[in-house]
């Protein structure tokens, strides 16, 4: 079955914009596990914007579902890392000028490096995760590179603006999963799934993971926490709209 990691940098968004206490994300953690959340994510980012390095470290204690660290390939990220040892560190791409990630990893075009960092992590007994676009050339390069997932990024289906270029997107992530699969890649998915797209996404049987954080969130400042983990697992655990 599919699981529902939920991401909750956006809570320490709301948090830094004060530079105070509160939202606590650590709270947010627990609430979300004990709404239904299969796992917890976050993304330490070089310019802090929202996750801090004591977020990390109090939620590698205290998560008791499944602890995903996104995290560039920077070297200071990479030693915290292997230091923290959290159980699934995803590779993702980073610019100080985005809102959000833009777009996936070159594992194609930085294979070396990448290598290089997927080997020191999993030598701590890290499981890692490459956050890709949904194309052959860098579904090879991660399995190369010796990552144990790839996350396909959904961005460009989420964004589709036409129920055609919905459906082109969608079969690329189709597509993309049957190629990981016979390269013995395994499947995780996320960025920009909501609540009325994130059901097709589940319908692809080789998809393992989906890490949706902004959505819920979102919802979250209207319904609540535990309502929001709650409707979005609703779709992801039992294929049925709210």
């Amino acid at each position: 079955m599919i699981s529902l990691h939920v991401n909750i940098d956006h809570v320490a968004t709301i948090r830094q914009a004060r530079r105070g206490k509160d939202p606590e994300p650590i709270a947010a953690a627990k609430i979300a596990e004990l709404a239904g959340a299969d796992g917890i994510t976050v993304h330490l980012r070089k310019d802090r914007r929202h996750i801090q390095p004591r977020d990390v470290k109090i939620l590698k204690e205290v998560v008791q579902t499944h602890f995903n660290l996104e995290m560039s390939i920077a070297d200071e990220i990479v030693q915290f890392a292997a230091k923290l040892v959290p159980e699934q560190c995803t590779l993702v791409p980073e610019q100080r000028e985005e809102l959000t990630t833009e777009g996936g990893l070159d594992v194609a075009g930085n294979t070396e490096t990448i290598t290089t960092v997927v080997s020191m992590l999993k030598d701590k007994g890290i499981t890692v995760s490459l956050f890709i676009d949904p194309e052959e050339a860098q579904i090879k390069a991660a399995k190369k590179a010796g990552a144990d997932f790839i996350e396909l990024h959904t961005g460009m289906y989420a964004n589709a603006m036409t129920e055609t270029d919905k459906e082109a997107r969608h079969k690329e992530l189709q597509h993309a999963a049957q190629i990981a699969e016979r390269f013995g890649v395994r499947v995780n998915a996320g960025h920009g799934l909501h609540y009325t797209n994130t059901l097709a996404v589940c319908a692809i049987p080789q998809i393992e993971q989906l890490h949706i954080g902004h959505s819920i969130v979102s919802r979250a400042v209207l319904v609540g926490l535990d309502a929001a983990v709650k409707e979005m697992a609703q779709i992801v655990k039992t294929g049925m709209l709210i």
